[in-house]
């Protein structure tokens, strides 16, 4: 679901696909819908979700900008074209954020999906939103290339820090699923990490009954927000309380992202972001 907001610098609009809602929520609707913005970038029109949070929340996120644990004030997540070159994710956000007008941490997530295209379903005062990309997918226990056992692809050419700067590059313009969940009551860090599994699954589970051949994306993040303070839930994982509706929810949302049109072109050899 989505809210338009007027007086938003770069121009915000309607979407250009309407989110699904399973059910009404506890809080007043609205508080936390996503805006949807396009922005000029590199001579071209691209959209961006942005979610103002009305107070503060506890993030626990994978994403690029704002990844780990803390309180967050904002979410974002932008579309990039195919073309992307940048290899500092993080800084890029941190531009967009500036230039959106948000302030205080918060989280930015990248993808080449279009995000106008979101998905939205609510249970019980739990959202959750994602943007579905499947362009490449890849098995997360994939065989190792190399024939050395070792992860060659996470440092550089001299084995010492990191190179991420070709999969950064080439990665987020061919498909990735990003999913950010909000739940309504303070889940323990432990339930919050319990909760990234139980989304992956669930995730995961969506992608094989479809047909797709993996488990997601090389660059799939996930985002999960609640309270801060309040009585705390213990468990996240898919059969506790929350856990469970959280799994049902990303199941559909990734489910229901996959258009009918990409698994066909899919099935018949072809790919996509």
């Amino acid at each position: 679901m989505f809210k338009a907001d007027p007086s938003a610098q770069p121009s915000a609009e309607p979407a250009g696909e309407s989110a699904t809602d399973s059910s009404a929520l506890a809080a007043p609707r609205g508080l936390e819908d996503p805006v949807l913005l396009r922005r000029r970038e590199d001579g071209r029109d691209l959209p961006a979700l942005v979610w103002r949070l009305p107070r503060p929340l506890l993030g626990l996120s994978s994403a690029p900008l704002g990844g780990g644990l803390g309180l967050r004030h904002w979410v974002i997540n932008a579309t990039v074209p195919m073309s992307y070159q940048r290899v500092d994710p993080d800084a890029h956000l941190t531009e967009l954020a500036r230039q959106f007008g948000l302030a205080g941490p918060g989280v930015g997530l990248l993808t080449g999906v279009d995000v106008s295209r979101v998905r939205h379903l609510s249970e019980d005062g739990i959202r959750v939103w994602a943007t579905v990309g499947i362009g490449t997918p890849t098995w997360a226990a994939a065989p190792d290339e190399s024939g050395t056992g070792e992860d060659t692809t996470s440092r550089g050419e001299d084995g010492g820090e990191p190179d991420h700067a070709d999969e950064t590059a080439a990665a987020y313009p061919v498909g990735t699923i990003n999913i950010v969940v909000r739940a309504p009551v303070r889940l323990s860090d432990a339930a919050l990490v319990n909760a990234v599994a139980t989304v992956t699954e669930a995730k995961s589970q969506a992608l094989w009954e479809l047909g797709v051949p993996g488990t997601g994306t090389a660059t799939d993040a996930v985002t999960l927000l609640c309270p801060p303070d309040g009585p705390v839930a213990t468990y996240g994982g898919p059969r506790s309380t929350w856990g469970s509706r959280i799994a049902r929810l990303v199941y559909g949302v990734v489910r229901g992202g996959v258009s009918p049109e990409e698994l066909a072109r899919r099935r018949s050899g072809g790919g996509t972001g």
